[in-house]
């Protein structure tokens, strides 16, 4: 597998359940990435060499989930000048996922963390693309191609639906 370009992190092996989706979508495309754990709070140094090392290291975009206190993704994007994709995910220990939702969303003017919906990785998969995309004509068809099936899709519905009757 070629290095790296994406790099998948979550605050515990808790969160896989909901950041598998975003790997899967990865894999899907060819676009290589990585996955490992990395919390914001009892992991603070890896976090940071992490984060100060990504570029470094190829990486482009940096999908981030987390739960609860959802630190994980502004704390990285606080430490990078890459673009960092935030998955609020509805833990154990959340309210109703309001709290992952806000942690991430509301990062101070300076440091943005795009934020998809509560268990959205991958939505963050699809839009990690989409960014890839947009400098890179091999993904950006791959990404053509994927919204075509959406569309191809829904048209079919629409047929079978027409065709058929709503009974």
């Amino acid at each position: 597998m070629s290095k790296a370009i994406v790099s998948v992190i979550m605050g515990s092996d808790s969160d896989l359940p909901v950041m598998r989706a975003a790997a899967e979508f990865l894999e899907s495309m060819d676009i290589p990435f990585e996955l490992t754990i990395v919390s914001a709070h009892r992991t603070a140094e890896r976090m940071f060499d992490f984060a100060k090392s990504a570029s470094d290291r190829g990486i482009k975009v940096i999908i981030a989930g987390a739960g609860g206190a959802a630190h994980l993704p502004g704390m990285v994007a606080s430490l990078t000048s890459l673009p960092v994709i935030g998955v609020p995910i509805k833990s154990s220990n959340s309210i109703d996922g309001w709290d992952s939702i806000l942690s991430i969303l509301q990062m101070p003017n300076g440091i943005p963390v795009a934020t998809v919906a509560l268990n959205g990785a991958k939505n963050a998969a699809i839009l990690a693309a989409r960014i890839l995309g947009s400098s890179d004509d091999k993904i950006g068809s791959q990404v053509k191609a994927y919204n075509k099936s959406l569309t191809d899709a829904v048209l079919s519905k629409a047929k079978n639906l027409e065709e058929k009757g709503w009974k």
